[in-house]
């Protein structure tokens, strides 16, 4: 198991789903995470993750709001190790019928955002000489998928931004990558019928769902310290159902 002992990781998103699981590994490894939500249902994930957790409500596509919780996360901890940019959404719909409404919101969470919280969060890792920034990605951001050009053009731009950001931060000890989620557990695939999950994990040659433990684990390996020549990458984690 790598050893986040005593580090500080902030996760978007983290009320609920992979951010929950990526919170949970990196607890189980010993750092102290920051949940950032705007569901009120992510203080109830921080005690249950018990004390090494904490939430902050923040929105993510608002700069004071996070500027606010970036400092407040200085304040508390000193530092800030591990940036985990989790915080996304799904407006899916055929691309004729897609609203510009339903464009944009996509955009604003998944893609703005990115720029958001990894630009104020930045400096205090260039400071310290030392930081992790992993992004949330996804395999449709490679693979594509009817309905989700908006979806699948953020996903996309999650991995242009980390391939060109990790060529600026190196040099200070910094490393940026992102994860490539497949079919994963969540509430929203709780709420498809069951012979539609089904023929989604036939697609899957180890034959299930992933959890989101299983995407803990990914990032977890990312945000070590052994990880420092993974620069730049896009690891995909969906049980092989895309093979690049």
């Amino acid at each position: 198991m790598f050893n986040l002992k005593n580090q500080v990781a902030i996760v978007t998103g983290g009320a609920r789903g992979i951010g929950a699981g990526i919170a949970k590994v990196f607890i189980d490894a010993g750092a102290n995470v920051i949940l950032w939500d705007v569901l009120d249902s992510g203080q109830q994930t921080a005690d249950d993750l018990g004390d090494k957790a904490t939430f902050r409500k923040v929105d993510v596509t608002n700069s004071d709001s996070v500027e606010e919780a970036v400092n407040e996360a200085i304040e508390d901890h000193g530092k800030i190790d591990i940036l985990i940019n989790n915080a996304g959404i799904i407006r899916d719909k055929s691309f004729s019928k897609m609203t510009f409404e339903e464009w944009n919101a996509v955009i604003n969470v998944n893609l703005n955002s990115l720029f958001i919280v990894t630009k104020l969060v930045l400096p205090h890792m260039k400071a310290a000489k030392y930081g992790r920034i992993i992004s949330a990605s996804s395999v449709n951001g490679s693979a594509g998928a009817f309905g989700q050009t908006n979806y699948a053009a953020t996903k996309a731009g999650v991995q242009g931004f980390t391939r060109s950001l990790c060529k600026e931060v190196g040099k200070y000890g910094i490393t940026a990558n992102c994860v490539a989620p497949g079919f994963i557990a969540s509430d929203m695939t709780a709420s498809m019928p069951q012979d539609v999950i089904d023929q989604g994990i036939k697609q899957i040659p180890v034959g299930r769902i992933g959890t989101p433990e299983d995407m803990g684990y990914a990032y977890l390996f990312l945000a070590s310290k052994e990880a420092s020549f993974i620069n730049g990458i896009t690891l995909h984690a969906n049980g092989g159902s895309y093979a690049i």
